[in-house]
């Protein structure tokens, strides 16, 4: 399967900030498409697409669109933050292609009656801010946001914020909460932000490369990015490789995408390969089995995972799994909000076992606790962030836990002869 060109039209842009060029390319055709219809037809051709979030959760974008509530103002939220490791594409897409999302979220906010959008980006993108804020000029100077839109009637604004470095805020509910300047906590749902989101007010949240799409259908036609792919996760995807490949980067290809075929794009392994996360540091852990797993929400559901953001780490047998291990749980350990005690305490507890496990002191009976822990947290975190632990945890111990356990025993062993 060869990669494709959507977002990559404009990423490979050496100039981000010509509007001009931009425009040559076909940017801002979608929204000029977008500003000739009803907004209802809008979500309608977003709906036909089949577009789903990019950001993780894989949901219908036109269905979100579609149950805004429609009482007075409402609001458009762009996340940024993009917290999750090993994922880089929504940073690669700001900095090379900013008009794209700025298209994107102006045809978002027509579609769903806002007049008011942020932009909401993670505290160690400065220099991507920065190239947003300059993007938000520009498009206002040419007559393409701010007031009485290409002379549509239509008016919209766009702000940016900066996140202070919390990876649960990339949650929609915690992040609105960041926004409104409370503390990054998650909320219960019901009610969804679509019912009531920044200030009581109905709010639409959507990822970067979400947005990123929707311009391109609009322009291209939804029939198009509907063939592509398989028929339940249509469209292209715009994929971050890293770890031990040749040529490390963002690569734009089809949904249904085999981990293989990814690797053979970013030049193949470095060494022998051993595993693979899919999904980031909240994902499963593989063996070399998952080379022909489909990459896409349906098929990695199917796997046990998840597709998460898109995430793909490769590792070679020179990595050893008990690191693995202790580097996953003291993410979780740091990023823990600490709003619920299951999380707060199991994370400081999993993150002391397999520093334990990985300096050679741990024990074996260590495992089965790590297992415990991470089940009870399932069933009695507050939000997703707890919960997800067990993904990571179940496919290291399931996949490589005979290394972690022959790893403890010759440690056991070197300590008594010695």
């Amino acid at each position: 399967m060869s990669g494709i060109r959507y977002i990559t039209t404009f990423t490979d842009s050496t100039k981000p900030l010509d509007l001009v060029e931009y425009c040559t390319l076909g940017g801002m055709s979608g929204l000029q498409k977008a500003l000739k219809s009803e907004s209802k037809q809008v979500i309608e051709t977003v709906k036909q697409s089949g577009l789903k979030g990019r950001g993780g959760a894989g949901f219908d974008t036109g269905r979100k669109w579609e149950s805004l509530a429609v009482n007075g103002d409402r609001y458009l939220v762009c996340n940024a933050d993009e917290g999750e490791p090993g994922t880089f594409k929504d940073r690669y897409i700001m900095e090379r292609a900013p008009f794209l999302i700025l298209e994107g979220m102006i045809i978002a906010a027509y579609a769903t009656g806002a007049h008011t959008g942020y932009i909401y980006i993670r505290g160690e993108y400065p220099d991507v801010a920065r190239t947003i804020e300059s993007a938000i000029k520009l498009a206002t100077e040419g007559g393409y946001l701010g007031e009485n839109i290409l002379g549509s009637g239509y008016s919209f604004n766009i702000e940016v914020r900066i996140g202070g470095g919390s990876y649960v805020v990339g949650d929609e509910t915690a992040l609105l909460n960041s926004l409104m300047g409370n503390r990054g906590y998650p909320l219960l749902k019901p009610p969804f932000p679509t019912e009531r989101g920044l200030w009581d007010r109905p709010t639409i949240v959507n990822n970067v490369e979400t947005l990123s799409y929707v311009p391109l259908i609009l322009a291209r036609g939804p029939e198009a990015f509907a063939a592509i792919g398989p028929a339940d996760s249509p469209g292209p995807k715009m994929y971050s490789v890293s770890g031990h490949v040749r040529e490390p980067g963002v690569y734009e290809y089809p949904m249904g995408t085999t981990v293989r075929e990814l690797i053979d794009a970013a030049g193949g392994v470095n060494g022998t390969l051993k595993a693979v996360q899919i999904g980031g540091t909240a994902g499963p852990v593989y063996g070399v089995a998952s080379l022909d797993y489909a990459l896409d929400f349906a098929s990695m559901r199917k796997q046990g995972g998840s597709l998460g953001s898109g995430a793909v780490v490769v590792m070679n047998s020179g990595v050893h799994m008990s690191q693995v291990l202790e580097v996953t749980m003291r993410f979780y350990a740091e990023e823990s909000c600490g709003q619920c005690f299951p999380c707060r305490y199991g994370t400081r507890q999993l993150d002391f076992m397999a520093h334990q496990l990985a300096a050679g002191r741990g024990k074996t009976d260590y495992l089965d606790r790590i297992r415990e822990t991470a089940h009870v947290m399932f069933g009695a975190s507050f939000c997703p962030f707890g919960q997800s632990v067990t993904l990571p945890i179940n496919s290291l111990l399931d996949n490589f836990g005979d290394e972690i356990v022959s790893f403890v025993k010759q440690q056991q062993f070197l300590k008594e002869v010695g």
